[in-house]
């Protein structure tokens, strides 16, 4: 499988929100690099979590990707949108494995502000699906 079909399944992934769909997608080996927590949270289980969770703080009607740029096993997905009238920039970049599956996801954010929303609203949603 190549980036550019790993990457039509997270785009379907992020159009359906289908919870499996984004388990089928993982490597039991995933990596998630978050903009807010400083150490990587490693494992299918826990990259669950917090794509799950982004995708819904993230993803509602305003969230577009602006741009792609594909890379051999790797992409950069541009995307923008807006929490509680702060508008958020930020990029994805994922590497998908062998398998075609999602390896490493590293999430960046800007500006500062958009930071603190996105850590406030995604402790939220991790903190309402553990318990």
């Amino acid at each position: 499988m190549t980036a550019r079909q790993g990457l039509a399944l997270w785009h379907a992934y992020m159009q359906a929100g289908d919870a499996q769909a984004l388990r089928d997608i993982l490597a039991e080996d995933a990596v998630f690099h978050s903009p807010v927590v400083h150490t990587p949270q490693a494992g299918h289980d826990k990259v669950f979590a917090y794509l799950h969770a982004a995708s819904h703080v993230l993803g509602g009607d305003d969230f577009r990707y602006l741009r792609e740029i594909v890379d051999g096993d790797q992409a950069m997905l541009e995307f923008q949108t807006e929490l509680d009238g702060i508008q958020i920039n930020g990029v994805d970049i994922i590497r998908w494995n062998d398998d075609g599956k999602i390896s490493d996801f590293k999430v960046m954010v800007r500006p500062l502000k958009a930071i603190n929303k996105v850590w406030e609203k995604m402790a939220a949603m991790l903190a309402a699906q553990a318990g």
